[in-house]
């Protein structure tokens, strides 16, 4: 045991401070920290939901340098719109499934794929925006012509000549420079300075077709 012999003159000095804090703090709990969407009811979610939805379309009616739509993305909204859309350019063929199905397939992919393009034009072309954040945008600024696409259903129903065509081709063009506007001040910072132009054109073709859908709209007889 010699080996061991000395280890007993060791000692650990009592002026060597050993650093943190270990203690656990008294009465710190935040009860905020446990909340959550399944300790509420349903009805609370889908109205906060509903809320934020409605929140978000105020934004693109009156549209600004704003990340409220970019922070808080969602895609419940750009479902409704395009849901909306839809049912509407069915051309009043609701009876008819040969006439009303490919019709309302036709508006869901060219309002999906149409976003999917644009957004991943966006991404190669370096914008610093997520996937889903451009689908919310792009979506949501769908609004205008949604609002567009009842005011001409409304139209129509006092009859299709001149005048109705003439009302109908301004309030399309309206609501089409009204979305175009909205998604690209939503978009525009979030692309390089000198390549806005690039990506700002994908998006005026997509609202130009669904503004020509909604223009060239005629109930069926």
């Amino acid at each position: 045991m010699s080996q061991f012999a000395g280890l007993s003159d060791i000692s650990i000095s009592e002026d060597i401070l050993v650093e943190g804090d270990i203690s656990v703090p008294v009465g710190s709990h935040n009860a905020d920290n446990d909340f959550s969407t399944l300790d509420e009811p349903v009805k609370d979610t889908i109205l906060r939901d509903l809320r934020a939805v409605g929140q978000k379309f105020v934004h693109v009616m009156y549209p600004k340098k704003s990340s409220a739509l970019l922070r808080d993305w969602d895609l419940w909204g750009p479902l409704i719109l395009c849901v909306t859309l839809a049912l509407m350019l069915q051309g009043g063929s609701v009876d008819s499934e040969e006439e009303g199905r490919p019709q309302f397939a036709e508006v869901f992919v060219i309002i999906w794929f149409g976003s999917v393009i644009i957004t991943l034009n966006s991404k190669l072309l370096g914008g610093t925006i997520s996937f889903f954040q451009s689908l919310c945008v792009l979506g949501y600024c769908i609004l205008p012509l949604t609002v567009a696409m009842i005011v001409c259903r409304i139209v129509l129903v006092g009859g299709s000549g001149l005048v109705s065509f003439v009302v109908r081709l301004i309030v399309v063009t309206a609501s089409f420079s009204w979305s175009t506007f909205a998604s690209t001040a939503f978009l525009a910072d979030s692309q390089p300075p000198n390549r806005k132009a690039l990506v700002v054109y994908p998006v005026f073709l997509f609202y130009f077709v669904i503004g020509w859908m909604i223009l060239t709209f005629s109930p069926s007889q």
